[in-house]
Parts: C-alpha cells; structure tokens; sequence
C-alpha cells in the first residue's frame, strides 16, 4: 500500500546530465556535499530537469535516504531558507509562492525548514507577525534530526524522489527576488519595544459580521449597502483611535503587508485592493510577477484593508458571474477582466465618497489635521519601502464587460 502512495516521477534518461558530479570524498564531506546540493538546487532553478533527477538518484539511491545524504540536504536547505528570509520574504510568502508552483510535498518540506529556521530563537526575539504566520501553517519542529529521514518515511517517498523534492523546493528559494523587509528578522525583534496602535476586536467583528451577510446576500445591491457601512464603521473606528493618539506619537514607521492574489485576472484585483487601501488611509504596491499586493499602512488599517478587500473579492466574482452578457460572452477573458476593473473602479469611488463623508460628519476641528499628519507617515513609510515605483495600466477590451461592471457597482443605494 505505501508504495501505491509514492509519487512517480518520469523522465528521459537518454539526456546527458548537466548536474553536479559526485564522487567519493563529497559524500563523506558534509561541507561538500552541501555545496552539491546548493549547486544541484541552481540548476533546477535554471531548468535542467534531467541533470537534477540524475544527480537525485546518484545521490540518494533507490531505497531509503543515507544520514550523511540528509545531514548535506540539512545543510544546505538551512542556508537557502535564511537567504529567502534576508531577501524579505516572511512564512507566509513563502508557502504562498510554494502552493502555486510545487507540490504538496515540496510545500510540506519548506513548511518543516521554515519551523527549522525560527527554533532556536528566543520568543520575545521573533516578531509577533513572524511567529502568527508560522502558526497559521502549523509549523513545527516534530521531527528528529536529520530531518530528511523522518520526512520522507511520512511522505511515503524513496530516497530518489525525496531529495528531487528537495531540490525542487530549494530552487524555488533561489529564483525568489529581493523584496524591501516589512518586519524584523527572527533574533532580531523586540516585541515590547513601542507599542503599535490596538486592534479593536469588538469593531473588527462587527465589521466581519457586515461584511458575511454581504457575502452570503444573493442581491447584489443589498451587498453593496453591507459592504458601504463595514466602510463607514472602519472609518469610525480609525477616527476615533486617531482622536485618542493625540498624546502618543509613535516614533516607528507604519508597518506593511502582503495581500496574495489568485488568477485569473490579478491586474484588476489587484486595483480592487488599492482602491480599497486609498479609501482607508493605505498606500499599495503590485507585484504582477508573483501576483501579491503589498499594503502599506498603520496595522488597524491594514486589518480593515485585508477584510474588506477580501469580502470584495469574493462579492465582485459572483457579481461577474450573475450577470448575463447580451452578447454571450460574459465567459470570455476579455468581459470577465473587464468587468471585474470597472466594478472595482466603481466600488472604490464608493468607498472613498462613504469614507469622506464619514470624517465630514465628525465634526471635530482636531481631526483633519491629524488625519493630515497620518497620512503623511504613510507616505514616508511607502516611499522609504518603495524608493522607485512605476505606474502601470490595464488594458480593456470588452466594452460590455465594462458597463456590466459598473453598473453591477452602481445598483446600491449607499446611505442604508
């Protein structure tokens, strides 16, 4: 039975091997071995399937994975991990980047090395955030050293096919870019030091209490009105936490995170989510080659940028998908990406106009300056992260899609 569970994996082995040559003295060098393996993982990197999976079965054997072959990969993969996190990418990123380009076994083995990689640091020195994502995961250290032994029993892997596994996940590492860091390495945080403004938990549930009844609504004008006053209930929120840190300044920058988007059509949820994070007091930036958006902005704002954004997502999609085409082509490519930018453009015209209104109403002749000097760290928080930006547009091709769009944004009445 466990071998009918093994993944197989096929290749042409009549092409010549571009892999890393073994011999003797780098099986039983660990130092060597390791440069092996890291030179192993660039060239998968690079595309040489065969040369990998030749130096996978030269390495590992057919059976069972040897303790000096996993003592290298431990080496090696530990050094590879901590590059990804120097280069800016948090737990999060990382399985997000992993689960669109691997398989679940690469994944669970970037899991394991990322629970490697923060064990021997003290709590109080590993960022809150770090610490949540690897919670979230389910990352643990449950294994006994060598790693690569226990792993690949529970995967039900061969030797060959674990270590090919491992490369595939290493190489993923090296082909990940620099992005600018958005929280403290682990080791190198201080959990107590300055306070960040307070998550208002009660606020935040009544907010994901609007925003599930404008998910769960089959009409879609009703959606819209939910969706407006989870915006006037934020912007309440932020008022009122902006109002009451009058006499604390915190000296820090605001903080950022990363917003994971999935295809199709990431360019226009991508503008949803910035036009959501402009109606809140966020600044955003897209990475179109690793479909993520990064949101810049104080964390109770980011909160509310990542509930409403993902409430909208998914309203927006069945919007698309209710609404008929009188030309029958609302399934194309070219209605759909249409019609999902113009709902977002609609939907944050909206948002900001209910947002405005909202510090209109409030009447307190201390709040617009505040705001001002708010908005003002945001700015110097976006442009310190983001030295160099470039402004790019989306093209449309379906004027139907477009009115479609629109329209199924503008249906709503958004006084309630």
């Amino acid at each position: 039975m466990g071998k009918q569970n093994r993944r197989r994996r096929t290749g042409r082995r009549a092409v010549p091997a571009t892999g890393p040559v073994l011999d003797a003295d780098t099986l039983t060098d660990p130092e060597r071995l390791a440069e092996a393996i890291a030179t192993a993982a660039v060239a998968a990197a690079q595309g040489d399937t065969a040369g990998v999976r030749h130096f996978a079965e030269q390495l590992a054997g057919p059976d069972r994975v040897r303790p000096e072959v996993a003592a290298g990969v431990e080496r090696a993969s530990r050094r590879i991990i901590a590059r990804a996190f120097d280069f800016g990418w948090l737990p999060s990123d990382v399985h997000q980047a992993a689960r669109r380009r691997l398989d679940e076994f690469a994944v669970g083995y970037l899991t394991d090395l990322m629970a490697d990689h923060r064990a021997p640091f003290a709590e109080d020195t590993v960022d809150e955030i770090w610490q949540a994502q690897l919670d979230d995961l389910g990352a643990t250290v449950w294994w006994t050293p060598p790693h690569l032994i226990p792993w690949a029993d529970r995967a039900l892997l061969t030797g060959a096919d674990a270590v090919t596994t491992v490369l595939d996940a290493l190489a993923l590492l090296l082909r990940l870019p620099k992005l600018e860091p958005i929280r403290p390495l682990p080791g190198t945080a201080h959990r107590h030091r300055g306070a960040r403004p307070a998550v208002d938990e009660k606020a935040l549930g009544r907010v994901r209490g609007l925003l599930a009844k404008a998910e769960s609504t089959a009409f879609p004008a009703e959606a819209e009105t939910l969706s407006a006053k989870a915006q006037e209930l934020m912007t309440k929120y932020a008022i009122d936490r902006v109002l009451l840190a009058v006499p604390t300044v915190d000296a820090d920058l605001p903080g950022a995170r990363r917003l994971w988007l999935d295809t199709p059509y990431t360019e226009a949820k991508a503008l949803l989510i910035d036009l959501v994070a402009r109606a809140n007091r966020c600044r955003a930036i897209f990475v179109a080659d690793w479909d993520f958006v990064t949101v810049v902005g104080e964390d109770p704002d980011l909160d509310a940028v990542e509930l409403l954004s993902t409430s909208l997502l998914v309203q927006a999609t069945r919007a698309m998908i209710d609404t008929p085409s009188t030309a029958g082509d609302s399934r194309s490519r070219a209605y759909r990406k249409a019609f999902l930018t113009a709902y977002a453009t609609r939907i944050g015209d909206r948002l900001t106009t209910a947002a405005a209104a909202t510090v209109a109403e409030a009447a307190d002749p201390t709040l617009l300056p505040l705001l001002a000097t708010h908005d003002h760290r945001v700015e110097k928080a976006f442009s310190t992260y983001f030295p160099t930006t470039r402004a790019r547009g989306i093209t449309i091709r379906s004027a139907e899609g477009w009115e479609a769009g629109t329209e199924a944004a503008d249906r709503a009445r958004l006084d309630g």
